[in-house]
Formats: structure tokens, sequence, C-alpha cells
């Protein structure tokens, strides 16, 4: 069963803003670039056309709307997204999915050095078709770049100062511009209504079929779809309802602005594009000048959505143990808003070493959209096994859906490979990224051969006879032990031995420390699991018989005398399937046990907790070793025909052990 996180934010109008200026950045400025790139500098056909519109609305659809909107966003590790968030959901399951885990973040971090510089250069470019700047402002010259350097290093720059007051502007302004290309797409359609029939997938397979090269055109088609790894990674800022919601107005205004270039398009029918932009082709002359400042200031948006959702990619990979532990500050007292200075001056090279390689954003358009392609499809071998392993569908169904993604994504990938030669300044750094990841992984790995762990539970007993000797001189009254161990129940064998052998350390309290970090700035707290009276444990270990509580269904309760030992951190009561407690703790599992010595009646302990797993104990193994508990007999000496034996596994929740008192006269 998958558990509800119970972090998810709810849907209100609020949240519908701050999930557009957050979220859509990266997807949402696609359109200044994709059809500008698929036609290039071809002539205008009306298969080019139709062909290109259907294929990209059906990526929209296929690709982000199902794939990520509708399915891997259920995929949330305690509401937080991304593929390290997935990879933890399943890590379980497969030894091996950490590969495509890593192969997956490193090619994210990729897209994050290539977004920002073909967003900005894009949105600048479009100042060329101003009035008195055409001369100025020409795609690649210096004039440019430095305008697109200096706007990226600002970006940049800013980061070490957080977000917050800005992010709060980001949402009314992708409102501002998702309204804008809507409605510049909805006048060109409303006067050309013929593009609709674009909607018919029967165009995008004639394009990919029939025309010339047609189908190495995904390479291009596949830029509007980018993002669509972006939108998961960021679930935990927003919410999946406030995605899935504010995704059918940002889908409607994309695809309305798709059409709208290709209403234009049919109008210069065998006229070559010649380096023009469609998407500034559809404005009026009169509002040049201010959509391409609304453009840039989305492509700002996007870059800085993408710095940002690589800022946490590190910061996991931090966690997991699959990068060093470099230093990550909290600009803001807001959660999430972190920042990385070392990965924040990798990215900026990176991002200027893009801008000076490639100084038009149609040279950048080449190189895009084959590091994230590689990100897609690691997701869906990792969706494989959550839908599988986590979700429980059926093996036919779970084949079906990962076969359509399959088919899709390896289209894109085989169309995006003839990008290597453009691509192999991303690719060697994506290529370096991987290697680093494996290679800390490889060697925590190596680390942790070396730290044997063992079950504290095994040990509390000598633990609790060595406080209690007062033959042993007291080492120190409380003794703190840092800890690696991820589970409360487990410790460094070294731990256990420096205390018990050699010169045991005796204390009256003994503390085993566990540091997890997270990304609460500047909080910090704790908490602390008892792990059990030492009286508790010498009671649950001799012939004392155990009373547990249960409750009936009218509320009342009901009292069994019980056989009972102690393991491990919990209470294992001994019965039979059918019985009244049975019954009762199948209605509710919420318990009371108490125990007496049979020596000392005032040596007694009550304990309320829950049954957290009912266990089979059809082989009597339990029962054989209480009998030996208590009856000093190997077999269990009652067996009856039919009955099958099971194990109540209680946690304690609260604990009263009576005090030491001294009787008076």
């Amino acid at each position: 069963m998958v558990q509800n996180s119970g972090h998810q934010q709810k849907l209100s109008a609020a949240g519908l803003i701050v999930t557009l200026g957050i979220i859509y950045g990266d997807i949402g400025t696609s359109p200044l670039y994709v059809f500008k790139s698929i036609i290039n500098h071809k002539v205008i056909t009306e298969q080019l056309v139709y062909g290109a519109i259907s294929c990209v609305f059906w990526t929209l659809t296929l690709q982000t709307t199902f794939k990520y909107v509708f399915l891997t966003l259920r995929a949330d590790n305690r509401g937080e997204g991304g593929i390290f968030s997935l990879f933890a959901l399943i890590r379980r399951y497969v030894k091996w999915i950490y590969i495509p885990a890593i192969i997956g973040a490193a090619m994210l971090l990729a897209d994050g050095m290539i977004t920002p510089p073909i967003s900005v250069s894009s949105a600048i470019e479009g100042l060329g078709g101003v009035k008195g700047l055409e001369k100025i402002i020409v795609p690649g010259n210096n004039l440019t770049v430095g305008i697109v350097i200096g706007i990226i290093s600002l970006i940049f720059f800013f980061q070490r100062f957080g977000t917050k007051i800005v992010g709060f502007a980001f949402g009314p302004i992708m409102v501002v511009w998702f309204s804008m290309i809507f409605l510049l797409g909805f006048f060109q359609v409303v006067e050309h209504t013929e593009i609709l029939k674009s909607f018919n997938p029967y165009y995008a397979y004639d394009l990919l079929t029939n025309y010339p090269k047609g189908f190495w055109l995904l390479g291009a088609v596949f830029l509007c779809t980018t993002g669509a790894e972006a939108l998961y990674s960021d679930l935990g800022h927003c919410g999946r309802k406030n995605i899935q919601v504010s995704w059918m107005f940002v889908k409607l205004a994309l695809v309305m602005n798709y059409m709208g270039q290709g209403a234009w398009l049919i109008q210069h029918i065998g006229q070559p594009m010649d380096g023009l932009n469609p998407f500034y082709e559809i404005m009026p002359h009169w509002f040049l000048v201010i959509g391409i400042g609304v453009a840039t200031v989305a492509a700002i948006i996007a870059s800085q959505a993408l710095i940002s959702g690589s800022f946490t990619l590190i910061n996991e990979a931090i966690s997991l143990n699959f990068w060093p532990r470099v230093t990550v500050k909290f600009p803001t007292d807001q959660k999430g808003q972190i920042y990385i200075p070392s990965l924040n001056f990798i990215l900026w090279i990176g991002c200027i070493t893009m801008c000076l390689f490639f100084r038009k954003s149609e040279h950048m358009e080449a190189a895009y959209g084959f590091s994230i392609i590689i990100t897609m499809i690691m997701t869906t071998i990792l969706m494989n096994f959550y839908l599988l392993n986590v979700r429980r569908w059926g093996h036919a169904i779970v084949a079906f859906i990962i076969f359509i993604f399959s088919v899709v994504e390896i289209s894109f990938f085989v169309a995006n490979v003839v990008k290597i030669k453009e691509s192999y300044i991303t690719f060697v750094f994506s290529l370096s990224m991987i290697l680093v990841m494996l290679v800390w992984h490889r060697a925590r790995k190596i680390a942790n051969r070396y730290l044997d762990f063992v079950k504290l539970g095994t040990y509390l007993d000598q633990l609790a006879t060595l406080s209690a000797d007062k033959d042993v001189p007291k080492y120190a009254t409380h003794l703190v032990y840092l800890t690696k161990a991820n589970n409360h129940r487990e410790i460094e064998h070294r731990i256990i031995d420096s205390i018990l052998n050699k010169k045991p350390k005796r204390a009256d309290i003994y503390w085993f420390i566990h540091i997890d970090r997270t990304d609460s700035p500047y909080g910090m707290s704790y908490s602390i699991r008892e792990l059990i009276d030492d009286k508790v444990i010498k009671l649950f270990s001799a012939k004392n018989l155990v009373f547990i509580a249960t409750l009936m269904k009218d509320g009342s309760p009901q009292l069994s005398p019980v056989w009972a030992n102690y393991e491990d951190g919990f209470i294992l009561v001994n019965t039979a399937e059918g019985r009244i407690k049975h019954k009762n703790i199948l209605r509710d599992p919420r318990v009371a046990v108490s125990v007496t010595s049979n020596d000392d009646p005032l040596d007694m302990t009550t304990i309320r907790g829950i049954v957290i797993e009912i266990i089979p104990d059809y082989q009597y193994h339990h029962a054989d070793k209480l009998t030996q508990q208590y009856l000093g007999r190997t077999n269990y000496p009652f067996k009856q025909p039919d009955e099958k034996r099971i194990i109540f596994k209680i946690k304690p929740e609260k604990v009263f052990v009576l005090p030491e008192l001294q009787m008076t006269d």
C-alpha cells in the first residue's frame, strides 16, 4: 500500500499563479525557438507546416501531458519529485537502479547549462526586427553576445541572495506571458481557421514518413517538451494538483501560439524562411518591443527555474551520497531556497562557454535536446519499476505504457543523436558529472564495507548489566556516540566493542546520535527514542505472565493473559488466529500491555502501543522460543488441530515503569 505523503499543497488560486512562475519557465518559452528550429531555412510547404504542428501537439499530449502531468507526478516521495526522488522510492527493489538515476541527473544538469543561453539569446535576437536596430542587433555579433552574457551573469550573481523577493513577481509575469502568446496565436488562427485540421495525427505521420528527411525533424520537434522533466523536479514546490490544473491553461496557450505561427507560415507557402522567427513575425510591429521585453523576462525566469532546479538536484545527490559534501547555503528562511556556490560557478562558466562557442541561438538549437531526451529515457526506466513494485500495477498494462513511451523516446533519441557533434560540449560535461557521481557512490560503498553493523537489541541486556555493575569504574554519566547507521535498530560493531570489550565503559545513559541533513534553513530539531528501560527488558525475558488489553467493537476493553518477549525494540505476543484479541486488533491496532514480576509485585511496567504487523508463526518457531522461556522445554506442547499461531508485533509508544518504592512502617 502506498501512503499519502501529506505534503502536497492544496489547490488554490494563489498556488496556481505561483506554479506558473516556478514550473513552466522552460517549457513555456519553447515557442521562441521550436518552429524557428523546425523550419530553419527550408522552403515553406503545407506538408511541413501542418505536419510540424501535428507533431508538436501530439508530443505535448503524449510526452508532457500523459507521461509527466498525469502519470509521473503521482510518483512523489513525501511530496517531492525529480529523478532522485523517484530513485529513492524504488532503490530497495533494484540494486543497479542507481545507474540510470545518475545518468538522468547528470544530463539534467547539462540541460541547465544550455537553457539560459538559448532562452535569453532567442529573446534578445528578436530586437533585430525592430526598425533602427536591425543592423545593430545581429545574431552572433559581439554586441548581441555581450548582452546575452551580461544578462546571464546577472542571473547567476543574484543567486546568492535567493529568489524569494523576485519569486513573488514570477507568477504574475508568466500569467502575462502565457496570455500574450495565447492572444498572438488566437488572432492568427481566427483569420486562418484551416490550420485547425493539423490536430489530425495523420499530418504528423505524413511529415515523418514522406517529407524528405522528415524523421530527423523530430530533433527540433522535441524542443517543445524539454521542460517536462523540470516540471516533475519542481513537484515539491507547488504540489501535484496545482501543476495539473495550471497545465491545462499552459498547454492551451502553447498550442494556440504554435498554431498561430503555423497560420502565419501558411500565408508564405513557397518562400524560404531566411532566418526569420515566426514567433516575432506574428506580432504587430507596434507591439514588437513590448513583446520582446516580456519574452526576455520570461527567458530569465526560465533560466532561474533551471538553475534553482540544479541546486535542488545536487542537494538531493549529497543526501543520497552521490555527490561530495560541498557548501550549501540558505539565502532566505524559506524551505527549498538553497544556494550552492561551487555549482553556481560551474554552471555560470558553462553558460558563458555556450554563448561564446555557439554565439547564435540557431546553433544552440542544434545542440539542445540531446541531454534531456536521455534524462527522459532514464525516468521511463525508473517509472517501470515504480509502477510494478510500488504501485503494484499489472505487468501487462505497465508493459503497454512503457512500450508507448519507449517508442516515442527512442525515436526522439535517434533523431537527436545526429546532434552529438554539436552537443559534444554538453556531452563531455554530462560525462564528467556521471563520473563524479559514480566514483563518489562507489567510494562510499567501499568505505561502508569496513563498517560492520549489528542489531542493537541483542546488546541491550549487556548494556543494562554493565550500567548497573558497581564493580566496574564509571566511565561517564552520559556517554555519547555518533553513528552512521540510518536504522535506529542498528549500530556499528566497533562502537559496541568499544563499550563492552577491552576496557568496559560504564555509564548511566548511553546516547547513540545520528545526524540527518534537511533543507529547512537555520532550523534544527531532534527526537529521542528511548530504546527501552532495562527493567522492562528483564521483565519480558523472565517467566512473567503478560496481559494484553484490546478494544472490543463497542469500545469496551478485553484483557487476555499471553506469552510474550521483547526483541529489537518491539514486544512480540504469540497467539492463535481467530481469537477475540486477534479480531479486535484487525479492527483497531491499539493495545496496552502489562507485566509484573513473579518475584516482586512492585516490579512492574505498563506499555501502550500499536500492533504494526501480524506475523505468521505457522511453523511454531516463536512459540517454541517462548516455551523454552516459560517452561524450559524445547517444543510447544499445546498444539491443536487446524490451529494457526501468529505473532503481534507491538511498537511501544508510551512506557511506564514503576519507580523503586521505599516501604515505611
